[in-house]
């Protein structure tokens, strides 16, 4: 099971192979009309107007997707629609975790955002992928397993929690008003 799980965690080869299932992902299915053979050589230029890349490039980064099942074809009627398979969808949101960032409003709500994680020994790969994501997203260590974080961050750790498989009683988020003694040096860290 650890080896199809961290299947996902590769990135397609290319920049090509991320636009196209960034575009599918944001798209969901598309829907073409089959009065062309050349259909899906149309479609890529159409999407790929302010990048420069060679069509050739193109036709080889949309095969491969579809020959490794991130992207589907299906043909209906005279129409054939493309859309993200399971994999291709965690793929997307592989690329969504890259640029993730937990945005800083203006006016602080004066609530802390306590993430806890218990992850059994035979996951740790996860769990040291969990750390490091979290780390990248501004957390501050405040135990072992205990990391906080001053601003609306549930979107983000929702998305970590689907992407990376853990259940409901593996990952807590949890909102506090006052954290004792130690809010006055993590009020410094953040500058709040």
């Amino acid at each position: 099971m650890r080896g199809k799980l961290k299947y996902y965690f590769r990135k397609p080869k290319g920049e090509i192979a991320k636009d196209i299932l960034s575009w599918l992902a944001i798209a969901g299915v598309i829907a073409i009309a089959a009065t062309s053979p050349y259909f899906i050589r149309a479609l890529l230029r159409t999407w790929v107007k302010g990048k420069q890349y060679k069509q050739r490039s193109l036709e080889t980064a949309f095969q491969r997707l579809r020959k490794e099942g991130s992207i589907a074809i299906e043909r209906k009627r005279n129409h054939y629609a493309i859309s993200l398979t399971q994999a291709g969808k965690k793929k997307a949101g592989l690329f969504q975790i890259d640029s993730l960032r937990i945005l800083k409003p203006k006016n602080w709500d004066r609530k802390w955002r306590l993430l806890i994680f218990d992850v059994k020994q035979s996951e740790r790969w996860k769990r040291d992928v969990l750390r490091n994501f979290i780390k990248r997203l501004e957390f501050v260590q405040l135990q072992k397993s205990v990391w906080i974080h001053p601003y609306n961050c549930k979107a983000e750790v929702e998305l970590l929690q689907e992407l990376l498989g853990f259940t409901t009683s593996e990952i807590k988020l949890i909102i506090a008003e006052d954290i004792g003694k130690d809010e006055i040096k993590l009020r410094q860290k953040f500058k709040i």
